[in-house]
């Protein structure tokens, strides 16, 4: 029980490990907010594309959105890495997986997106525009508050999902919240700072899964 504890609950271990979980956490935290936001924006505008009456812009837009979310995360992630600099395009391991997680959870966030504007009645749009709204006017201020206020739980669903997507970016060697724990952990031949940082996402995606869960019971009673 004892050499138990000491290879997974060591507290110096922990101790020592802390500053560069610290700067991993930083690194991950900055890799969500920009993949979370890319993720959203271009989700929204893709859902748009494919509920647009062109043909020429709908069935493209809803190839992409079928491709990427087709693609496992990790494959999009390694091509990206890894096959684009055979095009002569070589990124930072950072700008790779803000690349690769925007393609996928983009193409994720559409149908969210795309759930939430064909959930508001028709009549709400042509009534809108009768009052003189524009068609830019009546999405923004009539459309798109009600769309993600019925796909609220789904949007926030997903953004923890970015949460936990980011943990792939230590196959890219980006010194993110997992690849700095197991450099740790390489160094210290204890799995202590792992552990770590399983706590370290605990203590951020639990508060969120429980929000999350309370929302929807909220709904639910509604």
């Amino acid at each position: 029980m004892s050499n138990f504890i000491d290879l997974f609950f060591n507290l110096d271990i922990m101790a020592q490990a802390w500053p560069l979980l610290l700067k991993g956490l930083i690194i991950t935290l900055k890799l969500c907010a920009v993949v979370i936001f890319l993720g959203l924006a271009g989700g929204l505008l893709l859902a748009l594309g494919a509920l647009s009456s062109r043909k020429w812009l709908k069935w493209p837009t809803i190839g992409f959105i079928d491709l990427f979310r087709a693609l496992p995360p990790l494959v999009v992630l390694i091509f990206v890495y890894s096959g684009l600099p055979f095009a002569g395009l070589e990124l930072s391991p950072f700008m790779a997986v803000v690349l690769a997680f925007f393609l996928n959870n983009s193409a994720y966030f559409a149908e969210v997106f795309r759930a939430g504007i064909q959930s508001i009645p028709k009549g709400q749009p042509e009534a809108a525009r009768a009052t003189g709204l524009s068609q830019v006017q009546c999405l923004v201020h009539v459309i798109l508050p009600q769309a993600v206020r019925n796909v609220l739980p789904d949007l926030l669903s997903n953004t923890v999902e970015v949460v936990k997507l980011t943990s792939l970016a230590s196959v890219v060697s980006l010194s993110e919240l997992l690849y700095s724990a197991n450099m740790a952990r390489s160094i210290t031949y204890n799995s202590s700072p792992l552990v770590l940082a399983a706590l370290i996402y605990l203590a951020i995606l639990w508060p969120l899964v429980r929000l999350i869960s309370r929302y929807q019971r909220g709904l639910a009673e509604h």
